[in-house]
Order: structure tokens, then C-alpha cells, then sequence
């Protein structure tokens, strides 16, 4: 599932290293990227998505693709996985360009390749990052928005509200694993109504409480709100056609990305 993009007039490939690797909650964690490369970096905010790459376990270095055009990935893929990095999607969670900075906030999910990745991160490792632009893009007559996702779009959404407008009016949907994971101390609008909602059952689907608390919302008659939403793919998909097939929202006013699928890994 493709969003409409706006992607950065010109951007290159980035090779970094580990700063800090910091614990947020139980599931968070974020880790800091620095080096002098970021200076090619331009910080959008919103959901400025990334491309992040880090070493295959017994990889003794970062190897990077040296084009900086969509042709990098068939670069990527020609490698032997014994030189191929991981890659993943990632939202630059904060960057500080005056320190040489970037965060990229990591919802932690059992022994995947970034997450295990992130919890053994530490200062110097190498890891890369490639711009790929953002896909929160509200349409000008959007008196309302709805902001959905679980763990995995949570750091984006936080994001996107930091660099929100102070006259944004919303409704915000996160469903994280645990009440641990909650956090309070979040910067937003006043205007946007945050709802946390803690799964605490590990036999849930992620995304199941967040698609049924949006389907429950009283939401601005049709042409008057523009929906993000994003996460594991049963909850995008299946929000953007409760909206579209019952309640008349035209298709370009919905975001909508699945950023994984339960029970499935990501290639690479």
C-alpha cells in the first residue's frame, strides 16, 4: 500500500553513527544518530520518513548503496547478504541540525532484525539513513483530523503533532502493548484529543482497539476531515474502508500505510 509522497528535491545516501541509545518505556526506545553527513539531511518534520540501514549480525562493517536515486535498491539487492545491510522505514522522530543530530524512535517487537538491532545498539555503531520524504499532507479543507495508528506508528504521530499548527482541531487514536507504555508529557495542540489505549493482552491483534475506537468516533460530515493512519496493515486498510464505504469519505482525503502485517517479516 503506496501513500502519495512528497519527496525531498534532492537528498543522498547519509552514513552515521550511534550516539545513544536511550529507553523510553517498556516497548520504546530511541536511538541518536550523529555525523557530519546529516548536513546534506533537510528536517521537514510531520512524518519525514527515512530509510535506515544498520549491519547484518557478523557484518563487519556498514555497506552502504552509493546511488542516490530509486536505483539503490536493486544496487542493495545485488549484494551477497554476507555484504547486504538490513533496511527498514523508519520516521525521524527529532533532528537537531545545529548538534548534528537525529532521533529514530524504535517500537521494540520481539527478535526482528531492527529490533534486536536497537536494543544492542551502542555509541559508534555505523547505521545509514536515505530520505524518503512524508505523507501527512492535509488537504487545505480539513476542519478536522483523525490521527490513527498502534506502536509501530506512534513515534510518527507524536511527530506529526509536534510540528502541528497550535489551531489544529483532532481526534489522535494510539494503541500501544502495555499502560507502561503511555506517556503523559507529550507536546500537541490543544486542539488534539489524544486517546492512549493500552492493549494488556498479548492475544490481541495490534491495531484491533484502535481500528474499533475510529470506527465508534462521531467524525465531520465527509469533505471536512482529512484521516492519517498507519500501523499493521488490518488496521490501515480496513479503517480506510470503514470510512470510505460507510461513511461517503472521499478516497484522497485518507492516508493510509501498513507499516507491517502480524505473523509476517519484513524481505531484506
Amino acid at each position: 500500500m503506496l501513500p502519495k509522497v512528497r519527496t525531498p528535491e534532492t537528498r543522498r545516501m547519509i552514513t552515521l553513527e550511534v550516539c545513544r541509545n536511550t529507553k523510553l518505556t517498556p516497548t520504546f526506545s530511541t536511538i541518536t544518530l550523529a555525523g557530519t553527513e546529516l548536513e546534506h539531511l533537510k528536517p521537514v518534520g510531520f512524518d519525514q520518513t527515512v530509510r535506515l540501514f544498520f549491519p547484518r549480525e557478523g557484518q563487519d562493517r556498514l555497506r552502504m548503496p552509493t546511488l542516490s536515486n530509486e536505483a539503490w535498491m536493486a544496487e542493495l539487492l545485488l549484494l551477497p547478504k554476507s555484504r547486504r545491510p538490513w533496511v527498514r522505514n523508519y520516521t525521524i522522530r527529532q533532528a537537531r541540525p545545529e548538534l548534528g543530530e537525529v532521533d529514530i524512535e524504535f517500537a521494540l517487537h520481539g527478535d526482528t532484525p531492527a529490533s534486536t538491532w536497537a536494543r544492542h545498539a551502542r555509541p559508534g555503531d555505523p547505521a545509514g539513513i536515505f530520505d524518503m520524504g512524508v505523507s501527512y499532507l492535509p488537504p487545505r479543507h480539513a476542519e478536522r483530523q483523525l490521527l490513527v495508528g498502534d506502536e509501530s506508528a506512534v513515534p510518527a504521530i507524536l511527530a506529526i503533532l509536534e510540528h502541528a499548527p497550535a489551531s489544529l482541531s483532532a481526534d489522535v487514536i494510539l494503541e500501544v502493548p502495555t499502560t507502561a507504555d503511555i506517556r503523559p508529557d507529550i507536546t500537541a495542540p490543544e486542539g488534539a484529543r489524544v486517546h492512549w489505549l493500552p492493549r494488556n493482552d498479548a492475544s490481541l491483534l495490534p491495531g484491533s482497539l484502535a481500528l474499533q475506537a475510529a470506527k465508534d468516533l462521531p467524525l465531520p460530515p465527509p469533505g471536512r476531515f482529512y484521516t492519517w493512519v498507519a500501523g499493521e496493515a488490518t488496521l490501515a486498510t480496513g479503517l480506510r474502508r470503514h470510512l470510505v464505504r460507510d461513511r461517503g469519505v472521499p478516497k484522497p482525503d485518507i492516508a493510509f500505510q501498513g507499516y507491517w502485517r502480524h505473523g509476517r517479516s519484513s524481505p531484506g
